[in-house]
């Protein structure tokens, strides 16, 4: 898929989305408790993601930036007889 037709689909998207919301206060219950359902499920994707690439970067670099010691790979040299 080229970039622009990925644009022109993620447009599409955020237009249906947008259409969704407008009709939202004339919806029914159950189709506001989806719709609900559906933004709970992406906002919570979301913030695993952050907080997994967060802990993850965290672990690498430790909080001042600088690499952690202790994670540093040791190169094994063959013992001199």
């Amino acid at each position: 898929m080229s970039s622009e037709a990925f644009l022109k689909e993620i447009q599409a998207i955020g237009e249906k989305f947008l259409l969704k919301l407008q009709k939202l206060p004339k919806a029914e219950p159950v189709e506001i408790v989806c719709f609900s359902v559906v933004l709970l499920f992406i906002a919570t994707v979301l913030v695993l993601t952050i907080i997994a690439c967060s802990c993850c970067c965290y672990s690498c670099c430790g909080c001042d930036g600088r690499p952690d010691p202790r994670h540093r790979k040791s190169q094994v040299r063959p013992a001199a007889h």
